[in-house]
């Protein structure tokens, strides 16, 4: 196996296993699906299923070996594969929701816990399959378990697709109505883009992308605890000094990762993709990245001076992976998803995090608004101009951004909505209250910007 690691390094992990919460959050099998496309949609979701569990059915327990073999954590199993929309033309929204319930039996099958790919990419218009599959999706959302959607609505490239963004307005609506005695658990696991990328191992927004091999096997590392100690370890040296102490983690981190990643490819038999480093919380003490950020020195996170923070944090992180690794990849960074850091949910309760704050961090985080529970009378039209403003930023600044967001049912500023486990819970949080319908409702597309020309 092409991949050296010290005794130094194996006592170094050790070390951040055991004191410091390193684990890896996910292991995800990327597989290609194209072939399985039929004329008829029932055939075509057996023939996803039976691939599905061909390729992916010694995942689980290979992951668990991994795990008593060198005593890392990997936290979840999960499975992504091609875009749904692009096997599915001429198929009704009916059919596509039988297909979507056939991943879903193929996820419990091999035992992962989420499967991602349930995916249209829509970033300069509408085929036919994709048209159906978006208009599927509060329904297989509401009737599975483990799938995940995706919708990309914009890129630097091709603009935004604004009709694809007020669409989406109406689909989180009502995916949440029907979801509504789980405090709409289903637009949990559905994220607007722009800028998607191909090898995302993260849910909810992995997909196995064009360009990639016939199956795949990527990493989703983790550390926030990891980081955080390093950062209360040095209370008084200055930030660019902190930063290369954050990036020499990293690299160790990646480098935990990447073995993981490797003897993973090695007993699958299926190619080792990349290492997404991203620094990814979880509502667990200890595993905060708000906590990381206010070992910097902030009081709490929200207040002035968080994203710049960020910005230091975000950027360390990327240039200890890329030294680490020659195959960094996915999204890379520091998620800052709310109901899942204990940090976050912790400021927001306090008033010092708002949505607003939120969205000038997803600047320089790695991706966008992420498990943002609204009230749930938000118009629709709201949630598209929130989208609106994430794919703005992300188009124009070339970067990946996304937006995860729960109109809880029934709910208002004040309470909460509760996923549990990984998912985490959050409070509502308000959102302006002036509306952007008639802006939301031209519709159209917003043009490419001028970088877009760079060739």
């Amino acid at each position: 196996m092409p991949f050296n690691i010290s005794n130094e390094e194996i006592l170094e992990t050790w070390r951040m296993v055991e004191v410091e919460k390193l684990d890896i959050r996910t292991i995800t099998m990327g597989i290609n699906i194209l072939d399985c496309r039929t004329d008829d949609a029932d055939k075509t979701g057996r023939a996803i299923y039976d691939k599905i569990c061909l390729w992916a059915r010694d995942l689980v327990k290979v992951g668990e070996g991994i795990e008593r073999d060198f005593g890392i954590p990997i936290i979840n199993k999960r499975i992504s594969v091609t875009p749904i929309a692009m096997l599915v033309d001429g198929f009704t929204k009916e059919q596509i929701i039988r297909v979507g319930q056939c991943l879903d039996q193929a996820a419990r099958e091999v035992g992962v816990n989420f499967l991602g790919g349930f995916t249209a990419l829509v970033h300069k218009g509408y085929t036919r399959g994709a048209w159906e599959l978006i208009q599927a999706i509060p329904e297989t959302l509401a009737a599975t378990q483990h799938v995940c959607s995706s919708v990309n609505v914009g890129t630097t490239k091709a603009g935004i697709n604004m009709d694809a963004v007020y669409d989406m307005g109406q689909i989180i609506k009502k995916t949440a109505a029907l979801t509504a005695d789980k405090d709409g658990l289903g637009c949990a696991k559905l994220v607007v883009f722009c800028n998607a990328v191909n090898d995302n191992p993260f849910m909810a927004g992995a997909f196995h992308g064009p360009g990639e091999p016939e199956s795949v096997l990527n990493i989703g590392i983790s550390g926030p605890g990891v980081v955080s100690n390093v950062v209360k370890n040095n209370p008084d040296c200055e930030l660019g000094e902190l930063a290369n102490r954050i990036k020499n983690t990293a690299f160790k981190i990646t480098r935990s990762g990447e073995l993981v990643g490797r003897v993973a490819s090695s007993r699958l038999g299926v190619p080792f993709g990349i290492v997404d480093l991203s620094l990814a919380p979880t509502p667990a003490v200890g595993d905060s990245v708000a906590e990381i950020l206010e070992a910097m020195g902030l009081e709490q996170v929200g207040t002035h001076g968080t994203t710049a923070a960020l910005a230091l944090l975000n950027d360390a992180v990327k240039k200890g992976g890329a030294m680490a690794s020659s195959y960094v990849g996915g999204l890379s960074g520091a998620f800052i998803p709310v109901s899942e850091d204990a940090g976050m949910i912790a400021a927001a309760e306090a008033g010092a995090l708002t949505l607003d704050k939120l969205e000038a961090m997803t600047c320089v985080c790695s991706v966008g608004l992420d498990m943002i529970a609204v009230p749930g009378d938000t118009p629709a039209e709201t949630l598209s101009a929130i989208i609106a403003d994430e794919a703005a930023i992300g188009m124009i600044n070339r970067k990946t951004t996304a937006v995860r967001i729960i109109p809880a049912p029934g709910k208002k500023v004040g309470d909460y909505v509760e996923f549990g486990g990984l998912l985490g819970r959050a409070p509502i949080m308000p959102v302006n209250p002036n509306h952007s319908t008639l802006f939301i409702k031209r519709k159209g597309r917003i043009p490419a910007p001028l970088q877009a020309l760079n060739n």
